[in-house]
């Protein structure tokens, strides 16, 4: 009996007992491909040997050290390596231990910038529906996903709300792409109106949706739009990249692909591989210089904020995917994928939509494919998938609640940058069989 109080209370799941590349082993020797990477944190895969030859290296020097006396060779380092490669002037990084306490991290900062310029009215976030953020209480209230909420709804603040850009699902058939998106970006100006624009602090959306959504792009020219609008009212765009950035959609940040540049990211999964918890937040000049001409501080910390061994595994981590180019083989090995998935997938009768950038993949069902209706929640349709393929030996993130937090049903795919397209073709062939199996019972 475990004494773990584990995500289900029900179970006690299978025990993970090694791990080696793309693979994890459980303790009967059976192989898994990790094609999620857990929640899109395994960017190189398991033990890579660079990356446990850093932490080894940082762990004999110094594991730990509080930042309210010391800071690190190391920490430094990795901050001077994220500053480098990010684009703008987003050049200040504040590590954390992961992604709900970098998007923490990221209201009291924004909230804090407008007191020291003073504007202490700026008090309200705008974010998404069917967004997620983390599950922390701050974060968990910027999350627009309904079922994530409820029960602790009266411990949340107020969010102002706006729609979600899925394209797949919300785009009229009367509208052309254009015409969709400036009716979002129409909508976002209305709400900044109506809440009246000094009272707002920030935007706060993910790039690429993820876990809640499954790996939804945004419409061109939507974020650009955001950043304008943003620019006009005085407002921080704070870019949600815990899931979707450091590599995973092909770019080192997934904005960079739609041509703009957030004041405030926060980053986590694939900042450390997941050898180590970490996250971070990387801030714009402005804010930081508003704190440096003002109080002086930040007002916020924890205890393994800047964790020296952390960040020696995120700067291995980094440096690997730099030094092999790796990026190069995301947009390579993405776009074998998501082609397999169009072409094989995308002919399923209860397949509605394949989508994602580079290896941030999405598979959407549907009960009936030209209405969009999806499955009844009851069936637990992506609980029987994860189940199914696990039993075949491949590890995939479905997740329910794809329309609403209650109803829908999509797979969620985050391979490791070191992914062969033989391991693509199995993850592709093992959904297009256990799809199949599993909608034809219901």
């Amino acid at each position: 009996m475990s004494r773990i109080i584990h995500r289900s209370l029900r179970s006690v799941p299978a025990v993970a007992t090694r791990a080696h590349g793309a693979y994890i082993f459980d303790a009967q020797g059976k192989q898994y491909l990790d094609a999620c990477g857990g929640a899109a944190v395994s960017c190189l895969g398991h033990a890579h040997p660079d990356v446990l030859a850093a932490m080894h290296r940082q762990i004999d020097q110094l594991a730990y050290a509080h930042t309210s006396f010391f800071t690190s060779d190391t920490v430094e380092q990795l901050a001077e390596q994220l500053t480098r490669t990010a684009p703008g002037d987003l050049n200040y990084a504040y590590f954390v231990s992961g992604g709900s306490e970098a998007v923490e991290t990221a209201l009291k900062l924004a909230r804090q910038y407008f007191v020291e310029i003073g504007q202490p009215a700026r008090t309200r976030f705008i974010a998404r529906k069917q967004s997620y953020h983390g599950n922390t209480l701050g974060a968990l209230a910027v999350g627009g996903n309904e079922w994530r909420r409820r029960q602790f709804a009266p411990l949340l603040i107020d969010v102002i709300r706006v729609s979600a850009c899925n394209e797949y699902r919300d785009r009229r058939a009367d509208e052309t792409q254009q015409q969709y998106t400036q009716r979002l970006l129409s909508e976002l100006e209305q709400a900044i109106i109506d809440a009246g624009p000094e009272t707002i602090i920030g935007f706060c959306a993910e790039t690429v949706v993820g876990a809640t959504s499954g790996a939804t792009p945004p419409t061109p020219g939507y974020l650009q739009g955001v950043r304008r609008l943003c620019d006009k009212y005085g407002i921080l765009f704070i870019a949600d990249e815990v899931m979707c950035g450091m590599g995973r959609t092909g770019t080192l940040h997934a904005f960079e692909q739609d041509g703009v540049v957030p004041d405030l990211v926060t980053i986590a999964k694939g900042l450390g591989g997941g050898y180590q918890p970490i996250g971070a937040v990387l801030a714009s000049e402005k804010i930081v210089s508003a704190l440096q001409a003002g109080s002086g501080l930040f007002q916020h910390g924890h205890t393994y904020i800047c964790h020296a061994t952390a960040a020696a595994a995120a700067l291995a981590v980094q440096q690997v995917i730099e030094r092999d180019h790796l990026l190069e083989a995301v947009q390579q090995q993405g776009a074998y994928l998501h082609k397999a998935l169009r072409d094989v997938l995308g002919e399923l009768p209860h397949v509605g939509d394949t989508r994602g950038r580079g290896l941030f993949a999405g598979v959407e069902l549907v009960r009936d494919k030209a209405t969009k209706t999806p499955f009844d929640p009851a069936m637990k349709l992506h609980a029987a998938i994860k189940a199914n393929c696990m039993a075949r030996g491949l590890l995939v993130y479905p997740m329910g609640g794809t329309l609403d937090g209650q109803y829908g049903d999509h797979i969620l795919i985050a391979p490791p940058f070191i992914v062969t397209p033989q391991q693509l073709d199995f993850v592709v062939d093992t959904l297009n069989t256990v799809i199949r199996e599993e909608t034809g019972k219901l």
